[in-house]
């Protein structure tokens, strides 16, 4: 993500409501015996309590979305096969808005109930204990953003020619019902109905495309690779769409705002450059595909990382098309356990950015890292800013989660790692975290004790002062 962008705590529902809604769902249950009991309607993340979902683990979503920009209009099928982590006698899903028409659980008619941002499902026969089951939810309306207490917007946005679905933090749930939360990751298909003249783009490899008659047109988009929810991208509009390979054989989908495709061309023919080179350095890329979704100018006030192509409000240049692209080892295929392991994915993008300018004759990691301690703006723009108000690993909220330490003091946490270990450990390290934890997730423990297993070195000075330490290192 663009490290402007500052996230917020969002408001949760009131738990007085949310204990009645389901009291009532388990009072009006059938004659019988409830062997199961309820999923919790939050994970308890720090950041955002009631973001994801217990009980369960999605392991595939597959999304049918039939959108016209002409009256914002959705009609959408959400089919999610997940599994029974316990006996269920209900379950919760995270939606924001939109009608729920119906919903099936194993092919049966399933009650529902909605409390604020929750969608809570009582089967017609509880869920046993590593049970895999078929929800069916049927849903529309005019989908919304959900706006943070900074004012930026994710969720549903409407642009100047279509609409695009973001959710870095929680704004998927504007969109589409499902577990919120990074550490439920699953495979995605997503169906994007449109209008005739639209494109419309999503994550992964585009399956097919066909005229589905009455003047509208069907794009199904498939990616396999474990993902995140907040990753999950519907980006619809004029798109001048270009396709091609990097040298390894990497497919790539290019899809530009006619307006911002000048602008974009210099950044977006680096795009293969930047792929081998992060391959080079941090392992294998990832994915199938990658790409790029450019909008029109102002659609966004940051861009994002959306798994195999990150999301630009307006042309990117060469800086943040590789940030958002070394998310896609650093945040999208190791997705953090919790918000606050935020560190781990803009800290290593932020130092990437500083490796690419290494290695390619400009500024160094040192450099940057020197600039920073002396606030010598002359090297970096940004060394100016606060980057040390808190520490990396202990955002003090919500709204600080992009906050300015979590990208520069992070990277330079890496820099002080490498000035400990040297080089030769220190991007042996790199390299191996991101391949040893392809797809999973993890968070600032599991980091700490890996690299000091992987170098043989004792960094606990480097984590007290740098990492969690108070106050400005030195």
């Amino acid at each position: 993500m663009d490290h402007r962008r500052a996230l917020s705590r969002l408001t949760a529902a009131a738990p007085a409501a949310a204990a009645a809604a389901l009291l009532a769902l388990t009072t009006a249950c059938t004659a019988g015996t409830v062997q199961g009991r309820p999923g919790a309607s939050g994970l308890r993340d720090p950041y955002f309590p009631k973001a994801g979902n217990g009980g369960y683990q999605i392991e595939h979503y597959d999304l049918d979305l039939d959108y016209d920009p002409a009256d914002r209009e959705l009609n959408a099928t959400a089919v999610i096969t997940a599994r029974a982590g316990q006996a269920l006698s209900s379950f919760n899903l995270d939606l924001a808005g939109l009608k729920v028409e119906s919903v099936t659980v194993q092919g049966e008619e399933a009650r529902f109930n909605r409390t604020g941002r929750e969608l809570t499902v009582r089967p017609a026969k509880d869920l046993k204990k590593g049970e895999v089951f078929r929800a069916e939810i049927d849903y529309r309306g005019e989908p919304r953003p959900i706006v943070d207490a900074d004012g930026s917007k994710e969720g549903w946005i409407t642009t100047a020619d279509g609409a695009v679905g973001v959710g870095e933090p929680i704004g998927s749930m504007a969109w589409f019902p499902g577990n919120h939360h990074p550490s439920d990751k699953a495979a995605y298909d997503i169906t994007l109905t449109v209008p005739k003249g639209y494109e419309a783009v999503s994550n992964g490899e585009l399956a097919s495309r066909t005229d589905t008659g009455g003047g509208r047109t069907q794009f199904v988009w498939h990616d396999r690779a474990p993902m995140a929810s907040y990753l999950a991208v519907a980006a619809i509009g004029k798109f001048k769409v270009t396709t091609g390979r990097t040298p390894s054989g990497v497919a790539l989908y290019e899809a530009v705002a006619p307006a911002e495709a000048a602008a974009s061309a210099p950044a977006l023919a680096k795009l293969p450059e930047i792929v081998e080179w992060g391959s080079r350095r941090f392992g294998p890329y990832p994915f199938g595909t990658a790409g790029a979704i450019v909008l029109p100018a102002e659609s966004l006030t940051y861009a994002l990382e959306t798994q195999t192509k990150p999301v630009f409000s307006g042309a990117p240049d060469e800086d943040l098309l590789l940030h958002e692209t070394a998310h896609q080892w650093f945040g999208d295929s190791v997705s953090p356990k919790s918000w606050k392991d935020m560190w781990l994915n803009e800290g290593f993008a932020t130092y990437a950015e500083w490796l690419w300018s290494e290695d390619h004759g400009g500024t160094t990691a040192q450099q940057h890292f020197d600039a920073y301690l002396k606030g010598d703006t002359s090297v970096d723009d940004d060394a100016g800013g606060d980057w040390a108000a808190f520490p990396p690993a202990a955002p003090p909220g919500a709204e600080d989660i992009s906050g300015m330490p979590v990208y520069v003091r992070g990277a330079m946490v890496l820099q002080r790692i490498r000035q400990e270990v040297g080089d030769e450990k220190f991007f042996a390290l790199l390299r191996g975290w991101a391949t040893d934890h392809e797809y999973g997730n993890a968070s600032t423990a599991d980091f700490t004790a890996y690299a000091e297993r992987s170098t043989g070195r004792d960094l606990k000075k480097v984590w007290d002062v740098w990492l969690y330490g108070e106050g400005r290192p030195k």
